[in-house]
């Protein structure tokens, strides 16, 4: 079994807003992130994958902060690509991942050619529900049940 880990944590205060990096967060299930813009329905968290994310940046030659995707949690060790329906623990808590994230016009705007680059093969990332709740830290254990 695949084991990664949680690299970093951004909490999104508001639609469009601005995401804060955070060292933990709290879950709570049906529910999302504690303080975190999107509550309830199938897309309470977003995931990217760190190994998609330096490919992407090598193929436009740039470096390119993660941030600048607006998801919730950068995960490493784990692939994302094609899980939809799969379980997801995240230290102490589990994800259930509803399906592929797909990249906006806003990643256009944050680098020309991001929007394309993501558009394959889940490299936009995943996002899921959240099924316990419980506190994750950047640095937790990462794997598939």
């Amino acid at each position: 079994m695949s084991h990664g880990r949680l690299i970093q944590i951004w909490v999104k205060r508001a639609k469009l807003g601005p995401m804060d990096p955070r060292a933990e967060v709290e879950l709570v299930a049906q529910r999302g992130i504690v303080g975190n813009a999107n509550q309830g329905g199938t897309r309470q968290v977003t995931l990217i994958e760190d190994q998609r994310w330096v490919e992407m940046q090598g193929e436009l030659g740039a470096s390119i902060d993660p941030v600048v995707r607006r998801a919730n949690l950068l995960v490493s060790g784990v692939p994302l690509t094609g899980t939809r329906g799969r379980v997801l623990r995240v230290g102490a808590c589990r994800l259930r991942v509803r399906g592929e994230t797909r990249p906006c016009e806003r990643m256009e705007e944050a680098h020309p050619g991001l929007r394309a680059a993501m558009s394959p093969d889940w490299r936009g990332g995943a996002y899921a529900e959240v099924l316990d709740d419980g506190v994750i830290r950047a640095g937790d254990t990462v794997s598939w049940e």
